[in-house]
């Protein structure tokens, strides 16, 4: 089995190196261990009808035009602002922290002009802010971190906080006027025929083939390429050669409840002391679908299972340092996505780390590429990895 670029993952990062390549008249072999395309972000119909995300909810958001633009070749849009509240003590409150927030805790009565005299009050300065539990407390104190992100993050990170890197923390930022978004960002939408169908519009082209439910390492041997952009973890590419990098999976719960127009106000309500689970997400608030019924998923993080997040910790760091520089020196190989380069990345990010790797591996192949075989010498690559 030959090809130009073997493609290893058919989530956003593949999906977009393939589409990218194709289009410069390259020959692309996309494939992927599970039997659908699109990754976590893959969507599709329940028994009942309802449109949901069998891999948790997947949020669209980015200030880029340049990925927005991109994506929008493959989909239309439906504009969609997500919301989150936070169950706490029995009332639901916006999240990230807002006015609103403080003052339905604290009965109290803050406005623009007073609230960051009260987070002032409140917070515990730390410097240097090297863990997440300096970031929260640094900016709204000791009560606001013990209340909302202490045994939240442990669950979702099996970890305390304050073993986990400032970057967890700072993607939650609170805020000092009354707006409840979760994001801010200038492009706020979701695929209007969902996930799956963008990936299906983005991985139609006659220079790519998909074969779903393959495994890389299963068939590594005779999966032959001039190149390859693997999506997948990095220590898995190396037979973990220098120990296993930590990952965190999801167990999902997924439930359908009939004839219920509304399950909760808003598209996921956190659980930040409650319950095992993290969250709760009702796909319908990010669809818009119409339905009798409406169909819910909570989330377990657990060690086990598929890998979903790295986990951003210094130690983690090092050893994911270690492996990149054995992916730099794999001159057939460029590595992009949230496991390969170990990075927390947002969708769009993943987009556009993708759009750049494939500008690697165009680099690796030559300019000249479209118009040489199959089998022609690989020509040396810069550094693969981003």
């Amino acid at each position: 089995m030959k090809t130009d670029v073997l493609v290893v993952g058919a989530g956003f990062s593949g999906a977009v190196v393939a589409r990218q390549l194709a289009a410069q008249g390259l020959q692309v072999l996309v494939i992927d261990k599970r039997t659908h395309i699109g990754g976590n972000a893959h969507d599709r119909t329940d028994a009942h009808g309802v449109l949901v995300h069998p891999y948790g909810p997947h949020i669209f958001h980015t200030n880029s035009l340049r990925i927005f633009d991109f994506l929008s070749q493959f989909t239309a849009w439906r504009p969609y602002e997500h919301r989150v509240l936070a169950s706490v003590d029995g009332q639901l409150v916006p999240l990230p922290i807002n006015i609103d927030t403080v003052n339905r805790l604290y009965g109290l009565d803050l406005d623009e002009t007073t609230i960051q005299d009260f987070f002032d009050r409140v917070r515990e300065p730390r410097d240097p802010v090297a863990t997440s539990e300096d970031v929260v407390v640094n900016a709204v104190g000791r009560d606001l971190y013990e209340t909302f992100f202490r045994n939240y993050t442990r669950k979702q990170w099996g970890l305390d906080p304050s073993e986990l890197s400032a970057s967890v923390a700072a993607r939650v930022p609170a805020r000092t006027n009354h707006d409840d978004r979760y994001f801010t960002d200038r492009y706020q939408y979701m695929p209007r025929d969902g996930y799956t169908a963008l990936f299906e519009r983005m991985l139609s082209h006659p220079n790519i083939r998909v074969e779903v439910g393959m495994d890389f390492f299963r068939h590594r041997g005779r999966l032959k390429a001039r190149h390859i952009a693997y999506t997948g973890p990095v220590d898995a590419f190396f037979d973990h050669c220098h120990g296993r990098l930590p990952y965190r999976s999801l167990r999902f719960e997924h439930e359908h409840l009939p004839d219920t127009p509304r399950f909760q106000p808003v598209g996921a309500v956190n659980y930040p002391n409650e319950h095992a689970f993290t969250r709760i997400t009702e796909f319908r608030h990010i669809t818009g679908q119409a339905h009798s019924g409406t169909s819910i998923v909570r989330e377990y993080p657990q060690d086990e299972g598929d890998p979903y997040y790295p986990v951003p910790r210094p130690e983690n760091e090092r050893l994911f340092k270690r492996y990149d520089a054995l992916a730099r020196q794999e001159h057939d190989a460029t590595f992009v996505g949230r496991l390969a380069q170990y990075r927390y990345y947002n969708m769009d990010q993943c987009v556009g780390a993708a759009l750049k790797a494939a500008e690697y591996v165009l680099a690796a192949l030559g300019r000249d590429a479209m118009d040489t075989a199959p089998d022609a010498p690989v020509q040396p690559a810069a550094a693969s990895g981003m």
